[in-house]
């Protein structure tokens, strides 16, 4: 047995099938709902074709994953691993921990979901950091209870390009939608403690990214003045846009190493095409 305990979590990591692998964590896929049919990203669509057919006016849905899916990744990996831990996203922004919480009372002890209270690059840091612990000879219930409290020492900042799919998931109203497009208002969302909160309104997406790096700025001086930390940015769409966005927040942040990864389809379906994100968290590794 390579490694006691088996580290899952869901593609709202950000983390591909091939990092997943290379890191030894293990992937549930997030399914969305495109025009009805249901498709499971990294299998059955890609970031390429989830954005055409967004396109194309497709209507879109997430859901949490299936709890066959998770019953039979348990237990593919118990076959192998003593334990498994699972960090889905915030239980805040999804019912995911809740139904997996329910569904491992049954296995006595070997598996530990987490409520993290993060999602996409902040929750990919902690996936990595419990496949680290783990790989240190840490129990499940240590790393879990790192997780549980370091999960709120994080923050994400969040710009929409578009404000069509918060209208649609009720985050905004259609007369504000309809009155932020004529304005080009941009709204920055904030998520701290695992929920979704208004941060900033500002006009254009240069402004938004503005105040984003101002926002993580503050953040490092007040919430993570004694701590090395790790910033971390996202994006949805085209991959010029991510890279732009990465490239101002290195020169905003000369002494860490930013790197990117897109929003996973699941996210984009309530962010839709441009949005710009980043997560700064504690960095263990520094």
């Amino acid at each position: 047995m390579k490694n006691k305990i088996a580290i899952l979590t869901d593609t709202n990591s950000g983390l591909s099938p091939g990092q997943a692998d290379a890191h030894g964590v293990e992937l549930v896929p997030m399914p969305v709902m495109l025009n009805g049919e249901t498709f499971f990203e990294h299998q059955t669509i890609t970031q390429e074709d989830f954005f055409i057919q967004l396109g194309q006016g497709a209507s879109v849905k997430t859901s949490q994953p299936a709890p066959y899916t998770l019953l039979e990744a348990w237990e593919r990996l118990l076959e192998k691993h003593e334990q498994v831990i699972y960090i889905p996203m915030s239980s805040g922004l999804s019912g995911s921990y809740e139904t997996a919480a329910a569904m491992a009372q049954e296995y006595e002890g070997r598996v530990y979901p987490v409520n993290n209270h993060r999602i996409s690059v902040t929750l990919r840091q902690s996936v990595l950091e419990a496949r680290y612990f783990a790989d240190l000879g840490k129990s499940a219930e240590e790393i879990v209870r790192y997780l549980e409290e370091d999960g709120l020492n994080s923050s994400i900042y969040l710009a929409v390009n578009t404000l069509e799919y918060l209208k649609r998931s009720g985050r905004v109203t259609p007369a504000g939608a309809a009155i932020g497009t004529v304005l080009n208002i941009k709204p920055v969302l904030q998520i701290q403690g695992g929920k979704l909160d208004a941060y900033r309104k500002v006009r254009g997406m240069h402004a938004a990214m503005h105040e984003i790096i101002e926002a993580l700025k503050l953040d490092r001086e007040t919430r993570f003045a004694d701590q090395k930390v790790a910033i971390r940015a996202a994006y949805s769409g085209d991959p010029e846009i991510g890279e732009t966005w990465r490239n101002e927040l290195q020169a905003a942040f000369p002494d860490l190493l930013i790197e990117k990864d897109p929003l996973s389809v699941s996210i984009a379906c309530h962010t839709g095409d441009g949005a710009l994100g980043v997560g700064i968290t504690q960095d263990i590794w520094q």
